[in-house]
């Protein structure tokens, strides 16, 4: 067997090493001990889904799709962009967090925070915190930092991942992204590779073309689990925030880079096409069917108005007519 030498260095053989599996916030997509990014343009939604997530948190609530309820658990959320008063606060209220149990490090009159600071394994072993937020990842980089540059961010997040693997808090870190449009969804994160690599999942969340209500949240990397399915949310001005569920999307789509906003509905119409060439249908089995593809009410409603689709009601059922093209 291997000792320490005479350098102060050691080795160490795997079995030695108990075994564990990765335990999950959310599975498959934030684990806990580990460090996550979630990604995206200004607006879509970063945010307002994390600190979704973190009143469920609060609540002891179950996750969206989670298999069980939950323990009720404290958060951590480290913002630097908003106001903690009147922005932070009334979007945890909104959300319905229970907000005694929603941490934050108060910076005033002391030095700014980077990853690498001791003060964020001090706040999670304190708060005993199975969360942390830190948004966005680019205001806490540290002014040595040059997250455009390869290499250059590995550092920045050494002491960060160490400390979720140390405290067993699942880390999340929302950034945004660069003005690339014909790049990979984990190649538009702003900086470098480096900055994805370091993470062990990165999500993306990006607004759903035909519908200005609906947000996706993409898998774009999971070392963990197998990639999950895309998560769809609304965003409504009038009826506020809710989950919708899984949904078929991928990055480019979300991305805009194989997708316009016409082609989807052309998409729809085929597939009414399909679903209407021998026999009429239940509407509304059309509309759940495509549902599941990732193509929305209106986005039907449109293609079927350009297919000349005829309805008429048979009982209390309404079905769908569409005459052959031929």
């Amino acid at each position: 067997m291997c000792a320490s030498d005479r350098n102060g260095y050691q080795i160490r053989y795997y079995d030695s090493v108990k075994a564990t599996s990765v335990s999950w916030l959310w599975y498959p997509y934030i684990p806990y001990g580990k460090v996550t990014i979630v990604q995206g343009d200004p607006g879509e939604g970063k945010t307002t889904m994390m600190l979704q997530i973190a009143a469920l948190l609060t609540r002891g609530k179950s996750i969206p799709d989670g298999k069980e309820p939950i323990q009720p658990s404290n958060v951590i959320f480290q913002g630097a962009e908003d106001g903690i008063a009147d922005t932070i606060k009334p979007r945890l209220i909104a959300a319905g967090a229970d907000c005694s149990r929603v941490a934050f490090i108060d910076t005033k009159g002391n030095e700014k925070l980077s990853l690498a600071d001791e003060r964020f394994e001090k706040a999670i072993r304190d708060c005993n915190a199975k969360l942390l937020i830190i948004d966005p990842m680019q205001a806490f980089m540290g002014s040595d930092a040059d997250i455009t540059k390869l290499g250059g961010i590995r550092d920045a997040f050494v002491r960060i991942t160490d400390v979720a693997e140390e405290t067993g808090c699942a880390v999340v870190m929302i950034g945004h992204m660069n003005k690339g449009s014909g790049s990979k969804g984990i190649y538009r994160g702003l900086g470098s590779i480096d900055v994805a690599a370091a993470a062990r999942s990165v999500l993306l969340i990006g607004r759903d073309q035909d519908e200005p209500t609906t947000r996706v949240m993409v898998p774009i990397k999971s070392s963990l689990a197998p990639e999950g399915d895309a998560y769809s949310f609304e965003l409504d001005p009038d009826t506020g925030f809710h989950w919708l569920g899984p949904c078929k999307y991928s990055s480019e789509e979300i991305l805009g880079m194989n997708i316009h906003r016409g082609s989807k509905v052309e998409r729809a119409k085929e597939h009414i096409r399909m679903m209407l060439k021998d026999n009429d249908m239940h509407g509304e089995v059309i509309q759940e069917r495509l549902q599941k593809l990732g193509i929305g009410r209106r986005t039907v409603t449109t293609a079927k108005i350009e297919l000349g689709v005829e309805t008429y009601k048979n009982g209390n059922v309404w079905f769908w007519h569409l005459d052959d093209e031929d």
